[in-house]
């Protein structure tokens, strides 16, 4: 077998699993295919999700299953205002020993996990609030001058309610640029929430059942970094990114009347491994621009902010990223 026979079949087997994975997860949370879809993708592509919906959508729920399935230690940290940095980071406390000798001894926090849900992190202070900066771009933590390795893999997926905004703190840019993918929770249909209500209060309850370990999901991370995209979609990603730059020569004057500052290069890479993970899921080998179209909302709109003219009016900022990501097709397309 080639090399790129081998990586085919990989990919296909990968594929199957990721199907028996994501089949057991919406068992238990029921009818929000897209929502899976989106947090399993921040998994596959090593990085973290934040969840905006309001309370009683099975926000909880869903990290609960997701750390089951995948096969992950998982951790919940419910940040409140006085919540501080070593409720969630650790500390050290003086021991004393039989023989009157006394040294200090590291307790770790909930921050030691593979998979944190950080419930309502925009309530906690800015302070605490930081002490997540480090872990999730370095994996790693440091306290008392020492680094200590935060579990393998390491993911965070947060959540936050988006119309319940006093005494909180906003996350400030740098840290929502943490955040792989923005994954909005919304309400059910009506048939939807049938099921719901028929599934969760009867005297039993779908139970999730283990996919994958954590070794496997990090050869699944591995496999998809070596998914081939083509040059097409690379240059699409690069467009679509920058397009979003006010100050770019290329933007266009509705994105520079709208736009207070447009996505970093981090968006950039967001994209090419989310689109990677798009196509993995559906079962296909490598992206296509419909995966760049796809991913463009939950990739990017944490990643810029509207002016203050742009707010004055109303405007909105998915609209701007869809119309800008379809005017960009239709140029592909003419040329």
């Amino acid at each position: 077998m080639t090399k790129a026979e081998d990586m085919v079949a990989q990919i296909e087997a990968l594929g199957e699993k990721l199907a028996e994975a994501k089949a057991s997860i919406t068992n238990r949370f029921i009818g929000q295919d897209r929502v899976v879809d989106l947090t399993l993708t921040a998994l596959l592509c090593g990085g973290h999700g934040l969840l905006i919906g309001l309370p009683g959508l099975g926000k909880t729920r869903l990290v609960e299953t997701l750390s089951t399935v995948m096969g992950l230690d998982g951790s919940r940290v419910q940040f409140t205002p006085d919540l501080m940095p070593a409720d969630i980071l650790g500390s050290e406390v003086l021991d004393t020993a039989a023989d009157g000798t006394r040294a200090f001894r590291f307790v770790e926090g909930p921050i030691f996990c593979q998979l944190l849900m950080a419930d309502e992190i925009n309530r906690a202070s800015p302070r605490t609030q930081s002490a997540l900066l480090q872990a999730m771009q370095e994996k790693t933590v440091t306290v008392a001058g020492q680094d200590r390795a935060l579990g393998v893999p390491f993911h965070v997926l947060a959540t936050q309610n988006p119309i319940e905004q006093e005494g909180t703190y906003p996350l400030p840019e740098a840290q929502l640029d943490r955040f792989l993918v923005q994954i909005d929770v919304e309400y059910p249909d009506r048939d939807t929430e049938r099921d719901i209500l028929i599934a969760t209060t009867g005297e039993n309850e779908a139970q999730a059942t283990q996919t994958f370990s954590a070794a496997e999901l990090l050869e699944a991370q591995r496999l998809l970094r070596r998914m081939p995209v083509g040059d097409s979609v690379v240059e699409m990603i690069l467009d679509l990114v920058r397009a979003f730059r006010p100050e770019e020569e290329g933007a266009s004057q509705q994105v520079r009347d709208t736009v207070a500052w447009g996505p970093g290069p981090r968006a950039s890479q967001a994209l090419m491994l989310a689109v990677r993970a798009r196509a993995l899921l559906q079962g296909r080998l490598a992206p296509s621009a419909e995966d760049v179209i796809d991913m463009a909302r939950p990739v990017l709109s944490h990643r810029m902010a509207l002016n203050f003219a742009a707010r004055a009016r109303g405007d909105n900022l998915y609209d701007l990223i869809d119309t800008t990501a379809a005017s960009l097709t239709g140029k592909k397309a003419a040329a």
